[in-house]
């Protein structure tokens, strides 16, 4: 069996691919999240410019997407972690992520941020993060308390990466 090449790209949100696994995402959020706990971006927040958003591919096909926020100089969220449905368990989601921290850093921030559900559905999301040396903290920037999220965060300025 041949071994995927995927490529990842910085991307404008303006692809039917594109499109189609950011409203897949956007129905999977709200199928399993109430609405006061629901955080994903909208295309058009996705779109602001202190989100940077890429793309995984194979080929013509998307394998997935991710993006990060500017909160500060110093700190970021990761928003939008999608894999698409045919590409999960193949190392998609660990490739986004590690370009997302490397970019980060990159970019000067010292603190990488993100919210994700507290129900069995994010259990592998939050496993993945883990991975990659995330720890369980406080709401962070505007969000609160709630027990339907968890919150993480990587210190990118001393953190060993796998």
């Amino acid at each position: 069996m041949d071994k995927i090449v995927f490529k990842i790209k910085l991307d404008d949100l303006s692809g039917g691919q594109v499109i189609a696994l950011l409203e897949e995402h956007l129905a999977d959020m709200q199928a399993t999240s109430p609405p006061e706990s629901k955080h994903a971006l909208d295309l058009t927040s996705l779109k602001a410019s202190q989100v940077k958003f890429w793309t995984i591919w194979d080929g013509e096909s998307i394998a997935g997407c991710a993006a990060y926020q500017r909160l500060s100089d110093s700190h970021a969220e990761i928003k939008s972690m999608r894999t698409a449905a045919n590409y999960r368990g193949k190392g998609v989601a660990s490739k986004l992520l590690n370009h997302l921290i490397n970019d980060a850093q990159l970019n000067g921030f010292q603190r990488l941020s993100l919210e994700t559900g507290s129900m069995d559905y994010f259990k592998p999301a939050r496993e993945l993060y883990k991975k990659y040396g995330f720890k369980y903290c406080q709401p962070f920037a505007d969000y609160i308390e709630d027990p339907n999220s968890q919150f993480m965060y990587l210190n990118l300025t001393s953190e060993v990466l796998p």
